[in-house]
């Protein structure tokens, strides 16, 4: 049988393992789960004949090069900055490799070693990035391929909470990582491009500065800005596009809403507090306010973030609790940022019951036989359960996708890369349908953004 190594059976994993273990028999395969956690890999792999659950410390070099020794493929679903030492056992051991992640300089300056060797290295086909390169690449190829030329592309993705399970004034839910949420948007302005006009947010107007999408059934989203939409206009070929933007969806009313904790001060991860493992969160909130002899902290609040108490970003504020004395951080040397994770945590982790939802929306503006158009692609993908959500499926589908059809010959272009090409993702995407992860694309007026146009 041919040795699927799968290194890493966190929730990005679930639907992977899932979808593996269901093509095990016709497509000849044996699943090895690695994980830190025997446990959790057992759970995953839930005692299938064609899979071994096994434990794996990454940082003993033995036991990492043993099983990677015995794979067809590898995958690799750790964090990014831990690719790297398995991406040179690979190399090694002359074996594909598979992730969901960026590609950093180091694993880009094995693209020359892995072609000579003719391995390929298929890294950012996740979700995003991912299905966003491939949904992107899909029509924009389709547009180059009738003569047109490109004027407009943005890009937007938000992970968010099933309209069943939207429960809170916030209308959200933490449904991947609640630190990447609490420090988005820092480490720079965020830039972009607008009628050729290069444009920058700096992070304390980051959240003030959205956009609005409607989603048919599903309503008005907001997106604020990435904070480089650049990264990939020469990688998709749009150095001469006229705007490109990249963002990140929420509903209306979130960005403005935590812009509250930017202006407080509540995101900083720069320092750390004092006595934090002993605080409150009455006193965590007070720390960032002026002293008073006689104002109260929820009135300080107020008055410095010129809210009223019939306001409903004052009603959001009271529901994270953040002004209970009873309720202790509990957390040793923690920095702002970490604090405010664990208290949005409380009030913020999916219920057993709650339902995830992924929306992606794509604008292509361009230009055909003098006409301007548009074309806006949109994505809606709602989890099953806590298990099987909509970031696990739409993060792990596309890496099983691509381990197969590597394995079986389908994707033979070596090298380190992204999911840009048409081998890549048009048997990719076509598959995922089946999965209900399906764009509906529309044609329209072109909408840009120079005044003089209109």
């Amino acid at each position: 049988m041919r040795s699927v190594l799968i290194i890493g059976a966190g929730r990005s994993a679930s639907s992977l393992i899932r979808y593996l273990l269901a093509k095990s028999e016709s497509e000849n395969l044996h699943l090895v789960v690695a994980d830190l956690s025997l446990a959790l890999a057992e759970k995953k792999t839930q005692k299938h004949p064609n899979a071994t659950p096994i434990a794996l410390d990454i940082f003993n070099k033995e036991e990492r090069q043993a099983a990677i020794e015995k794979a067809s493929i590898v995958i690799s679903m750790l964090p990014a900055h831990l690719h790297i030492e398995i991406a040179k056992d690979c190399l090694y051991f002359k074996k594909h490799l598979v992730t969901a992640s960026y590609i950093s300089d180091a694993m880009q300056s094995l693209d020359e070693e892995a072609k000579k060797n003719n391995l390929i290295f298929m890294n950012e086909i996740g979700l995003d990035p991912g299905i966003d390169h491939m949904s992107a690449m899909k029509v924009i190829d389709e547009i180059r391929s009738k003569g047109g030329k490109m004027l407009l592309f943005e890009s937007f993705c938000g992970g968010l909470v099933a309209p069943e399970s939207d429960n809170n004034l916030w209308n959200y839910k933490f449904t991947w990582a609640p630190r990447n949420v609490v420090l988005a948007g820092q480490g720079g302005a965020a830039k972009f491009i607008q009628e050729g006009t290069y444009k920058y947010i700096p992070y304390s107007a980051l959240f003030r500065r959205t956009e609005f999408l409607e989603v048919e059934g599903y309503g008005k989203f907001e997106a604020y800005s990435n904070r480089d939409s650049l990264k990939y206009r020469s990688v998709y070929g749009l150095d001469d596009v006229l705007t490109l933007y990249r963002g990140t969806i929420r509903r209306v009313g979130f960005s403005r809403a935590w812009n509250m904790f930017v202006q407080l001060g509540m995101t900083d991860d720069s320092y750390i507090m004092e006595d934090s493992e002993t605080m409150s969160y009455r006193q965590f909130t007070n720390s960032f306010l002026p002293y008073h002899p006689t104002d109260s902290v929820e009135i300080k609040t107020r008055l410095i973030l010129k809210i009223d108490q019939d306001d409903i970003m004052w009603d959001k504020l009271l529901e994270l609790d953040l002004f209970n004395p009873d309720k202790i951080v509990n957390l040793p040397n923690a920095t702002p940022a970490q604090i405010l994770e664990k208290i949005l945590t409380d009030s913020w982790a999916l219920e057993p019951d709650d339902k995830d939802m992924i929306v992606m929306y794509h604008k292509f503006g361009y230009e055909l036989n003098g006409e301007k158009k548009q074309i806006d692609s949109k994505m809606v993908c709602i989890g099953d359960d806590q298990t099987y959500t909509s970031m696990a499926k739409t993060v792990g589908l596309p890496v099983a996708i691509a381990t197969l059809l590597i394995l079986n010959g389908k994707i033979t272009t070596p090298g380190v890369q992204l999911p840009i090409r048409k081998e890549v993702y048009d048997p990719i995407l076509k598959e995922l349908e089946d999965y209900g992860v399906i764009f509906n694309e529309q044609t329209m007026p072109y909408f840009g953004y120079n005044p003089d146009l209109f």
